[in-house]
């Protein structure tokens, strides 16, 4: 988790996830929509991640107070979509902060298999924004779907490689001039 002034952080601890409580609890039905009543043991709601992460780790008795599930980001459809291939994925429509959701519910969970396809499809959905990023044309061009697409930190990562890209073209300009 970042900084507690992290505006992304923020954010991805705002994502809802699916939760369903283990056990009744009274005067928590406004959650639910039943203001003054209880949550009854079964009831499924979405809570930010915040509060649902640390309602599944805090048990009252044998039990934590909820379970959760995997957001619908982190879908097998969506999974088997990446797998396919990465760069056809919308991630911004999953999640703006995809990667951080990520990140953040699986710090929840013991999936490995899903650790490893986000990791392959970062690492092939990287060497594209970075070919993107240092071609003008092709982030103009039939890659705009694709830069659409971007998830805050792949949009973080397209504006600093552009700008080193930038920045490489100018010091190669200084060069030839003195050279």
């Amino acid at each position: 988790m970042g900084s507690y002034y992290d505006i992304d952080a923020i954010l991805t601890d705002a994502q809802k996830l699916p939760c369903t409580f283990e056990l009744d609890v009274p005067g928590l039905g406004f959650i639910d929509g039943n203001a003054g009543g209880d949550m009854k043991k079964g009831s499924q709601v979405s809570l930010p991640l915040w509060l649902g992460g640390y309602l599944a780790i805090q048990p009252i008795g044998p039990s934590p107070i909820v379970n959760l599930d995997l957001p619908a980001s982190l879908s097998p459809r969506v999974l088997n979509a990446l797998k396919a291939d990465p760069k056809t994925v919308d991630l911004r429509a999953q999640a703006a902060h995809f990667y951080e959701l990520a990140a953040r519910t699986l710090d929840l969970f013991e999936e490995d298999e899903i650790v490893d396809v986000l990791s392959e499809t970062f690492k092939k959905r990287a060497g594209e924004i970075a070919d993107h990023a240092h071609n003008a044309q092709g982030a103009l061009g039939e890659g705009v779907d694709f830069l659409r697409g971007l998830d805050e930190m792949e949009r973080q990562l397209f504006r600093a490689a552009h700008e080193s890209s930038k920045m490489m073209r100018l010091w190669m300009g200084e060069l030839k001039k003195t050279g």
